[in-house]
């Protein structure tokens, strides 16, 4: 009786601490689906059903009449914000009062945080604001023009060498062929290395650039456990087997380098000159002295923080980029007139440059960007943006003040396929790009990149290769659906950073005469 009695209490116990946080937007009165205890709304996610994107769009187009939805992720409650009034009051406070959303709210314990995690697209707090505050010069107009030749170089390979299709036609998967052009960019202009992607398949760093997105259920499981139990499970590493092939790279390159900078005025450069420069030191916006001003805070940039950067830099410069291009070649191949007016202004551009690519000819082809926004628009590699709250706010003219903690999600491609903000949204129509959009909320609900001070600081490096890998395929090559390619790409669930496909992209790559 006694051991029935125990069993009894340790599962009402469970149970009570499973549901603990489920009252707290209904004590709000802003409406949610009935959260499952422990799972919360996020059990589809955990079994592989529905990505995060997906489960965004479905709680959007699911409560249309209202401004923001309640979310549980596990036990963690987050906001859902569909009115596009909030998210521009959202999105300019992220900008002018960053201190209440500096977290990106994706690590699940405060102050122990697995290495790998330690980059600038996860870091939390101090370490993001530093980090971020010595890596903004190496993005700059003048380093991008730079770095161009690479491009180019690349972009050659690209057309004769992953692709060498004839005029008859050659089938080839377009998100892996532009995940090996940009997986061979960005080992050039980050690492100074031939990653020799386009010429070898299976090259060993394609393959880690497959190995980083690539989800197993282990590590389902462990995000499953860190998401219920923060401090049971804070020690638990989602990325180890990642952090062991990162190590051994980053080492490699380093060792090579004889951990000195050596005058490439890459990635890695950068890193090396930052260390040798000392401690980075700011202003913190975590600590505040007793007369409200902010501590002075610092870091030093070990091999551990740099193998982060060095990863991130790889893993984000490649695939989202390759995402991007590829649905846009996809979308392309669907629409033949768009493809067409696309491939003459770039020949005509190219022409004016004596068909050489370059950075002011890319820079010139406007129709191209269209098209390329236009394909981010319809399906942005990173679907929804998320920050955490780092102490109470009170959201204007809604009378709804949530607690540090609770995470805000915008659901960025529901919000971007939506009738209300975009004419025909399911059609590709580059040409909504060419002038200002005509809906005033468009501009706040567009942002394939984030906004704020949090934003991809990357986007500029990743538009120059992104619009010249598209140049380069478009003034060799034309493109069209494959007997086996799929009008409506089927999302995989498991992808929730970067969006990816199930089955790739497949098209007929046809040379052009």
């Amino acid at each position: 009786m006694l051991t029935l009695t125990v069993v009894i209490l340790l599962c009402v116990a469970l149970y009570l601490y499973g549901t603990r946080t489920f009252k707290y937007w209904e004590k709000r009165g802003i409406k949610h689906d009935k959260p499952v205890p422990f799972f919360g709304n996020n059990s589809r996610m955990y079994l592989w059903k529905k990505s995060m994107t997906q489960i965004g769009m479905e709680m959007y187009w699911k409560y249309p009449k209202e401004k923001v939805v309640g979310f549980y992720r596990a036990m963690r409650p987050e906001l859902v914000i569909r009115d596009p009034e909030i998210i521009k009051l959202f999105l300019l406070f992220l900008v002018s009062d960053f201190g209440y959303f500096h977290f990106r709210g994706i690590n699940t314990h405060k102050t122990v945080v697995e290495p790998i995690a330690k980059n600038l697209f996860l870091a939390e707090g101090d370490l993001w604001k530093l980090l971020r505050q010595r890596m903004t010069p190496a993005f700059t107009s003048g380093k991008l023009k730079a770095m161009f030749p690479l491009i180019v170089e690349r972009a050659e390979r690209l057309q004769t060498l992953a692709i060498n299709a004839p005029k008859t036609g050659r089938v080839l998967d377009s998100r892996e062929i532009m995940a090996r052009y940009t997986t061979d960019f960005i080992g050039a202009c980050g690492f100074g290395l031939d990653m020799d992607s386009l010429s070898v398949e299976n090259s060993s760093f394609r393959q880690l650039g497959i190995d980083i997105f690539k989800v197993e259920i282990g590590q389902i499981v462990k995000q499953m456990l860190k998401e219920m139990f923060p401090e049971t499970f804070k020690h638990v590493k989602i990325f180890g087997k990642l952090e062991n092939d990162a190590y051994a790279l980053v080492r490699n390159i380093l060792q090579k380098r004889n951990y000195e900078p050596c005058g490439r005025n890459d990635f890695v450069d950068l890193l090396l000159e930052c260390k040798k420069k000392g401690k980075i030191v700011g202003q913190s916006i975590e600590l505040i002295k007793s007369n409200g001003m902010p501590e002075e805070v610092s870091l030093e940039l070990t091999e551990e923080i740099m193998m982060a950067q060095i990863m991130v830099f790889f893993a984000a410069g490649f695939e989202t980029s390759s995402s991007s291009t590829s649905y846009t070649l996809h979308e392309l191949a669907y629409n033949p007139e768009e493809q067409r007016k696309v491939q003459e202004e770039v020949d005509r551009v190219l022409k004016k440059y004596d068909n050489k690519l370059s950075y002011d000819a890319v820079s010139e082809m406007t129709y191209l960007h269209c098209a390329f926004k236009e394909g981010i628009r319809m399906f942005p590699s990173l679907g929804h943006l998320v920050r955490k709250c780092a102490r109470k706010y009170t959201f204007p003219d809604l009378d709804l003040t949530i607690d540090e903690g609770v995470t805000v999600l915008i659901p960025v491609q529901a919000l971007h396929k939506d009738p209300l903000y975009f004419d025909e949204p399911e059609r590709f129509k580059p040409s909504r790009f060419l002038t200002d959009f005509i809906n005033p909320m468009t501009k706040n609900i567009y942002l394939p990149f984030g906004e704020g001070p949090r934003a991809c600081i990357g986007e500029r490096l990743g538009l120059m290769q992104s619009l010249s890998g598209l140049a380069a395929v478009l003034s060799r090559y034309s493109v069209e659906p494959a007997p086996e390619t799929v009008r409506h790409l089927k999302v995989d669930p498991s992808s929730n950073m970067v969006q990816g496909v199930i089955g790739g992209l497949p098209l007929i790559f046809k040379s052009r005469s």
